[in-house]
């Protein structure tokens, strides 16, 4: 019998379930192109309102995974990690985290995104490094992570090519939110990367794309129990994305923050809480510590000594940044022409923020896209922004912001005021992990 789409989206939409056969067959034709756009915003919508079950989902996944080339790392005689976050502001983790991970010795091929909306991508903040290959060749990938222990790359056509079609047909039809495939889509490219181990941030809060707890928990359920199913150790944490998590939310500004806190010179609290909370949970994944404790006070001692920034160095130098880029990244990265202080305007205590709002703040600025393929300013953004519950007066600075011209200046400063909140008494601080999966 010959393959038929329309069937399959029939059984979807009436409430079936699927067999992994018929998903694999749909997937298959969804990547050679003989099943058409309209046939796979028909399955999108159908999986959006009628769900799927974990072995459904798990199938979905692994047929993605098989759609294009599938790494693996024979040649390293150390454990291969990974962590993904879901997004949010000011989240640079795996500027950090990565070169902490191959510090303590684990392999970290670690294949991000681009940002898109109001969230920042890790891709565009390592190409604010002069030089800086995002995209190189699998055979330089290879070199980078087998000397560093780690490379920090953008995705290759040839990893889950159905992911990539599949996500923009999903974007131009009101899909995207559906938890089974956000699922499939972050865990194909993940275990299409040739992974032993992974551990995801998964975001909750103003600042998220899943806002509330409820909705967190269930999609950091679904993603563990779906690579699990589909043969990957995976553990993830649920962290809170009610502000910004670094003090600085842009391209080249949260590099300069991220080489503050590797060698050192400053690191944002709950910054520093994230970053050793995924490390940990990478190197027990990885087997290379009994628990979270143990793991936690290796991560410490690889920053403290510099031998994380020694990796981050390598790293970036290897994939063609400059040779001692932590040694002065100012002199490296691009400024913004013009940078100035937005005041509080009152005294009190900053008690809350629009995150989202901050990140857009920042795309207008030029330093994030609204469409996949925009370009962004690398020099633009926001520095010195407050953690909740800071005492101000007002003529305290809540952030510095940096920008392109003097418009772009007073709309960033028109858009901060309304986006930080404040009130006479601070508030008690929020745990910023609040949930484990796994």
């Amino acid at each position: 019998m010959s393959f038929l789409p329309q069937e399959i989206i029939r059984t979807k939409r009436d409430g079936g379930e699927l067999d992994p056969a018929d998903i694999a067959v749909f997937i298959r034709g969804l990547t050679d192109g003989s099943v058409s756009e309209g046939q796979v915003a028909a399955f999108a919508m159908a999986v959006f309102f009628q769900d799927m079950s974990r072995s459904e989902a798990v199938a979905l996944t692994v047929s993605m995974r098989d759609s294009g080339e599938v790494l693996s790392w024979p040649e390293l005689d150390r454990p291969v990690v990974d962590k993904h976050s879901t997004g949010g502001v000011g989240d640079n983790v795996s500027l950090m985290l990565a070169p902490i991970a191959a510090a303590c010795g684990l392999a970290v091929p670690m294949i991000s995104g681009r940002g898109l909306g109001h969230t920042g991508g890790t891709l565009d903040k390592m190409e604010s490094i002069p030089g800086y290959t995002a995209m190189p060749d699998s055979v330089l990938f290879r070199k980078v992570v087998g000397s560093s222990g780690c490379a920090i790359i953008g995705q290759t056509g040839n990893l889950a090519p159905a992911d990539k079609r599949f996500y923009g047909v999903r974007d131009v039809t009101a899909t995207v939110e559906s938890v089974p495939l956000i699922t499939a889509s972050i865990l194909s490219k993940k275990l299409a990367a040739g992974l032993g181990a992974l551990v995801l941030d998964v975001k909750c809060g103003n600042g998220a794309f899943m806002d509330s707890p409820d909705r967190a928990n269930e999609l950091a359920r679904s993603l563990v129990e779906v690579a699990v199913g589909a043969g990957m150790p995976t553990t993830a944490l649920v962290t809170d994305m009610n502000q910004p998590l670094a003090s600085a939310a842009g391209n080249a500004v949260e590099v300069r923050n991220a080489a503050d806190f590797l060698t050192g010179k400053a690191r944002d609290g709950r910054l520093l809480q994230v970053t050793l909370a995924l490390a940990a949970e990478m190197l027990v994944s990885g087997g290379l510590a009994a628990d979270v404790e143990e793991a936690t006070t290796r991560a410490l001692a690889v920053l403290d000594d510099g031998s994380a920034a020694e990796r981050f160095n390598r790293m970036v130098a290897e994939l063609g940044g400059p040779l001692d880029f932590l040694g002065d990244p100012d002199s490296h990265l691009e400024k913004a022409p013009l940078v100035s202080a937005c005041l509080a305007g009152r005294d009190g205590y900053v008690t809350g923020y629009d995150t989202r709002a901050v990140g857009l703040s920042v795309v207008a600025l030029g330093g994030g896209r609204t469409r996949p393929g925009d370009p962004v300013d690398h020099a633009v953004g926001l520095t010195g922004l407050l953690p909740v519950g800071t005492r101000v007066e007002k003529d305290t600075p809540i952030a510095l912001v940096h920008a392109r011209n003097a418009d772009q200046l007073a709309g960033a400063e028109q858009a901060l005021r309304k986006a930080i909140h404040f009130g006479d008494a601070a508030i008690a601080d929020v745990p910023v992990v609040i949930g484990r999966h796994g």
